[in-house]
């Protein structure tokens, strides 16, 4: 019998928070893959960071053996995905793997944004989808009311939801059986020529790049010689296997398995994820229909705190983009900073995520630059240059068009919230587009907007607005001309290219008044006068002064003749007016920060 009638490839997507961790925990403890003892919460959350926060950030793959009630024993391959906006890169390539997914929605949340964005990317993947209403544990829920979301915004049939709580393990056996039930096997022949599409990498120091992949066709050995064929290079395998959810070491991985690959590659750079796998013998005609490149929507700059911790920084930065395919980065000088990088993220979360890492795994202390998107100018010459930093602006007068991203963001709201959220949404220079009522107390908003209003605290808004129940996704909707400007911060007249920012012209005045008012409050006073400007080009938009730190020269003069006094206060005049030539600003990083957020 073939082995591949008994294998599933599957994987679980759901908006961020519905319990997706949790029913992976409890599909590893059903089947006994996970011994109580090494049990943890969130155990494919391999990352402190994940655990913390209760989000999944990376994909991450466990082989389940199951023995089902037809007394055959399969193989499932769950691929795990992540829930957030940022994060759909991720999905989108660990869907690529697989022949089906479990679409899990919360009792008491309903479907969110993100569960219909990642419906319809698994859609265009053609899997078969399972629905499974999770939280079934939880008092006063709806059920048939998610029941009518789920037939209503999705079109699935009622017959085929399951119900489940995940945190009590109810529903787990259901689920597996209609995995086996639903989910085709696996396509393809061990004799085809190899064609292995890499979905994930991470790096072992002592092993290298150890590449995550999932068969199509063909099969591998130890001793193989392979070729990546994006890439164009090629290597010897020296060890492949399976997650159970430990890597373990295996002889041969053939067609539908999904496995790891190691080859003594020690270049993170020379692995592409989405890239195909074959043998250098025996190669497939062509690759695999790989993942679209994925392009970084917010730059900003990273800088150690510490100048001599710069290459520490760069080595941190490297094995950081080789478990995170979609952050990009190069090497840049700042006048208050020094050498930096500059980094391309896919969100504001992403930028938040990959800082924390970085101080955490690295222990490294960091500063961050304002974030901005990727704008485009045309000159006055015609030439067309891609703006994502300030400092790469070019002359007001050479600048024939700007340009900046639009983004179509769909929002999940509850109906009693719809005036405050469409009241934020023109705030942000949206454009409405239109409306759908999803039942009776959720409607789905959609507008047009700029990126630039979205990347900072735009999802934070709406979750206030709506007390936690709004929801958003977005999708990029090209170019629209705009007004731009390059807003710098003067300290005692010296530009801080660290707060320097592109805006939207009529957004600047007020944008520049609450950062020097921020500063004022944030930055402490020094022994001498320290002015605060915002401007554009050579006019001041707002400006504050911070007062001096006070110190009474003439407390020790008792009595006598006034110019005594005089002769001090002259003497400390000149002595601050010099202080004010040689002194610096000590900026907090809580400023930073601050800054980050207005």
């Amino acid at each position: 019998m073939d082995n591949r009638t008994l294998i599933r490839n599957f994987s679980i997507i759901a908006h961020i928070d519905h319990g997706k961790s949790t029913l992976a925990d409890r599909m590893l403890e059903f089947v006994g893959a996970i011994d109580k003892r090494h049990f943890h919460a969130q155990l494919l959350d391999d990352m402190e960071i994940e655990q913390e926060r209760g989000i999944t950030i990376k994909a991450s793959a466990v082989t389940l053996p199951y023995r089902a009630l037809d007394g055959k024993t399969y193989t499932l391959n769950l691929i795990d995905t992540p829930g957030h906006v940022d994060f759909t890169y991720e999905v989108s390539k660990s869907l690529a793997a697989c022949e089906g997914a479990l679409l899990l929605v919360d009792a008491s949340q309903g479907i969110e944004a993100q569960t219909v964005a990642n419906f319809y990317l698994a859609r265009e993947h053609n899997l078969k989808i399972i629905p499974v209403i999770n939280k079934i544990d939880i008092a006063g829920i709806d059920i048939p009311r998610v029941k009518e979301q789920i037939t209503g915004i999705l079109r699935l049939q009622e017959d085929d939801i399951l119900l489940a709580s995940a945190k009590d393990g109810i529903g787990i056996k259901e689920i597996l059986e209609r995995i086996i039930q639903v989910i085709p096997p696996p396509s393809g022949d061990d004799n085809n020529p190899l064609e292995t599409l890499i979905f994930d990498s991470s790096f072992d120091i002592y092993k290298g790049v150890v590449i995550y992949g999932r068969l199509f066709n063909g099969k591998v050995s130890v001793g193989d010689n392979v070729r990546m064929m994006q890439a164009d290079k090629t290597y010897m395998v020296e060890e492949i296997g399976i997650f159970k959810p430990q890597m373990t070491s295996t002889k041969i991985l053939r067609c539908g398995e999904v496995g790891y690959i190691t080859a003594s590659i020690r270049d993170p750079k020379e692995v592409f994820i989405g890239d195909t796998i074959t043998l250098t013998a025996h190669p497939a005609a062509q690759p695999l229909p790989g993942y679209k490149k994925v392009k970084p929507m917010v730059f900003c700059g990273i800088y150690p705190v510490n100048a001599k911790d710069f290459g520490e920084l760069k080595v941190a930065i490297e094995k950081l983009s080789l478990n995170d395919s979609s952050f990009v980065y190069e090497t840049e000088t700042s006048q208050s900073f020094g050498y930096g990088f500059r980094c391309g993220f896919l969100g504001l979360l992403h930028m938040e995520i990959a800082q924390e890492r970085l101080e955490r795994e690295y222990n490294l202390n960091l500063v961050l630059t304002t974030p901005n998107v990727v704008y485009r100018i045309t000159t006055r010459e015609d030439r067309v240059l891609e703006v994502d930093n300030p400092a790469k602006l070019p002359d007001p007068a050479n600048i024939k068009l700007s340009e900046e991203p639009f983004v179509r963001a769909f929002m999940i709201v509850p109906t009693n919230a719809i005036e405050e959220v469409c009241e934020l949404a023109k705030q942000r220079r949206g454009e409405f587009l239109a409306n759908d009522y999803l039942g009776e107390d959720r409607v789905k908003i959609i507008y047009r907007m700029p990126l630039a209003e979205i990347i900072v605290d735009f999802y934070d808004k709406i979750k206030s607005v709506t007390r936690g129940y709004g929801s958003l996704d977005y999708e990029f909707d090209g170019y629209n001309p705009t007004k731009l400007v390059k807003l710098d911060i003067l300290i005692n007249g010296k530009i801080c290219d660290a707060f320097s920012c592109l805006i939207y012209k009529d957004k600047a005045q007020s944008k520049g008044r609450l950062l020097v008012e921020k500063l004022k409050e944030l930055i402490p006073r020094q022994l001498y006068l320290i002015n605060l400007q915002a401007a554009i080009g050579g006019t001041v938009l707002a400006s504050e002064k911070i007062r001096p730190v006070g110190k009474n020269v003439t407390a020790k003069c008792y009595g006598g003749d006034i110019t005594r006094k005089r002769k001090l206060w002259e003497k400390q005049k000149e002595g601050k007016k010099r202080l004010k030539q040689v002194g610096s600003v000590e900026i907090p990083q809580e400023a930073f920060l601050a800054a980050l957020k207005i």
